[in-house]
């Protein structure tokens, strides 16, 4: 997987975390040797003290970056065969970040579902994209707390004057500015979706047409209590 699952916080760990040449030439090493790999092995191929490539591969698990495994290895058996390998395995496939906040592996995932939706079905893509954002936003929402659930996609809600929400940050910026009507509407009914599986009507999701902000807000309707 990659860094979209992971809060944003957590994501700029990660990036800062491989900012040590050590850590990111031991990631990469796992990333790309297909199997579980051993302390000792790792520090064998980056040439590091095994102690160091120990110290660094624990603490990319604690970032998330890794996980980890105990297996017995398979040339040793019987008793005496010593205790389980501690191996390493790849947590993520990619580490990515952005300030502020953007969503576009989310907006290419509902652009290449629809289009298979569109396929199998015979019908125009814009048809269900709608109910594919709208399908995606379900899975994103937290009961009793939309604008937790707002905060935590990066859409950085504050109360405007009519007591509903704006949204200061739209996470597909770059992509609504060249695809307005189709990113809009997606986000729309992504935002709808949250909305619902959050305990209101997506009728609170509204357009909000303008410069600096996301193109949707929150009616009063869409009010929970601030957490």
């Amino acid at each position: 997987m990659g860094t979209t699952g992971l809060p944003w916080a957590r994501r700029i760990a990660a990036v800062a975390t491989l900012g040590d040449s050590h850590r990111r030439r031991l990631f990469e090493y796992v990333l790309r040797a297909g199997q579980p790999v051993g302390r000792d092995e790792a520090a064998s191929a980056m040439d590091l003290p095994r102690s160091t490539a120990s110290f660094h591969l624990d603490r990319l698990v604690r970032e998330g970056l890794l996980s980890v495994q105990f297996r017995k290895p398979a040339h040793k058996t019987g008793p005496g065969s010593g205790r389980p390998a501690k191996l390493y395995s790849p947590e993520l496939q990619e580490v990515t970040v952005s300030i502020p906040e953007r969503q576009y592996d989310l907006a290419g995932h509902l652009m290449a579902e629809a289009i298979s939706r569109s396929t199998a079905q015979g019908v125009p893509v814009e048809a269900v994209l709608g109910e594919v954002a709208a399908d995606r936003g379900r899975l994103s929402g937290r009961p009793g707390d939309f604008p937790g659930a707002l905060r935590e996609l990066g859409y950085e809600p504050y109360p405007d004057e009519s007591e509903g929400y704006r949204l200061r940050n739209c996470p597909f910026h770059r992509l609504s500015q060249e695809h307005e009507d189709v990113v809009c509407a997606m986000n729309g009914a992504f935002l709808g979706g949250v909305a619902s599986a959050s305990g209101l009507s997506p009728g609170a999701v509204v357009p909000d047409p303008g410069d600096g902000h996301c193109c949707a807000r929150v009616t009063p309707a869409g009010n929970n209590t601030e957490r």
